[in-house]
């Protein structure tokens, strides 16, 4: 079969066309499908450049779908940024979130904590004594008892990941202890017949984290452990012991890329704001996820761009 070039590849992403399955093995003909979900990334929403318009038309046309979601996934950075602002900005930008969300999803919402709805850890020694300091904030609005749980629908195990953490006045991507702890336990104690499928905000394995920045300008790839997990050497081994993992899906780079690595499918979702609703990133418009999970624990993922144009 002749390979597909990179403007075939790029070509079909923006057109939301099914990316090739790297699979050896063709899908099952009596497959059933589980569930369809609207995975809805990197909103950032905010009070300029129209976001909040953005974000609602993005919600219709996902729900619009002649063949619906039954569920949204957000995927964290659901607002513009609460690590560097004051309460008072914070506190408009969720106050947006939380209005277009409820004004627009009619259907069930599960939500992820990204590093941009931390608060405070910008200017921790004016804020670290505040009550919503930290991902408090996030998860009071999101109505979450902690940023990262696990739980089952339509057959399918799912684990949301908390990926963010402080690091030198900024952050890594990385699980702490407590929470790789409970990653194990949680897939242990998974039926090895349940298919699992991991959502984190920040990518675990990414290929495009390459070009999110100039990370060859040293002569070497230098690649931030803050744009992919730095500790995903152990999360793959865990996943090791684990085949039921069968997917795990991102977003963080705003960039749109499918990885297969020791049998799990890493997908990066792109984002719902593009570049920060000034318009495409890289190869990255406007857009979102539409995933399939099958009875066999299968699945589809797909870009959909929304047909979002810029806003002054």
């Amino acid at each position: 079969m002749k390979g597909l070039s990179r403007r075939d590849l790029l070509v079909a992403s923006s057109a939301g066309v099914l990316l090739p399955n790297l699979s050896l093995a063709a899908p099952n003909p009596a497959r059933k499908r589980r569930l369809r979900i609207a995975h809805l990334t990197d909103i950032h929403v905010q009070p300029e450049k129209g976001a909040p318009k953005g974000m609602e038309a993005a919600l219709i046309h996902a729900q619009s779908q002649k063949d619906k979601p039954n569920v949204i996934f957000t995927g964290g950075d659901l607002i513009m940024d609460s690590f560097g602002a004051d309460a008072e900005r914070t506190k408009t930008q969720w106050d947006i979130f939380s209005s277009v969300l409820k004004a627009n999803a009619k259907i069930p919402v599960e939500h992820t904590v990204g590093n941009h709805d931390v608060w405070g850890w910008g200017n921790r020694a004016k804020y670290e004594k505040e009550p919503k300091f930290g991902k408090a904030s996030a998860c009071e609005v999101l109505s979450l008892e902690k940023p990262y749980r696990s739980f089952d629908r339509a057959g399918w195990h799912f684990v949301v990941l908390d990926s963010t953490f402080p690091h030198e006045g900024g952050y890594k991507a990385r699980l702490d202890e407590e929470q790789f702890e409970w990653l194990q336990s949680d897939l242990a104690s998974t039926p090895k017949t349940v298919p699992v499928m991991v959502i984190s905000h920040i990518p675990i394995i990414a290929v495009c984290s390459m070009f999110d920045g100039e990370n060859e300008k040293t002569g070497n790839w230098v690649i931030p452990g803050a744009w992919v997990h730095i500790d995903a050497r152990r999360i793959k081994d865990l996943f090791k012991k684990h085949p039921n993992v069968k997917l795990c899906v991102s977003g963080h780079e705003h960039l749109i890329d499918q990885v297969v690595y020791n049998g799990v499918t890493y997908f990066c979702n792109g984002a719902v704001c593009g570049g920060w609703w000034g318009g495409d990133y890289h190869e990255c418009t406007y857009g979102y996820a539409l995933i399939d999970l099958f009875d066999d624990g299968s699945f589809e993922n797909r870009y959909v761009p929304y047909g979002w144009k810029t806003m002054a």
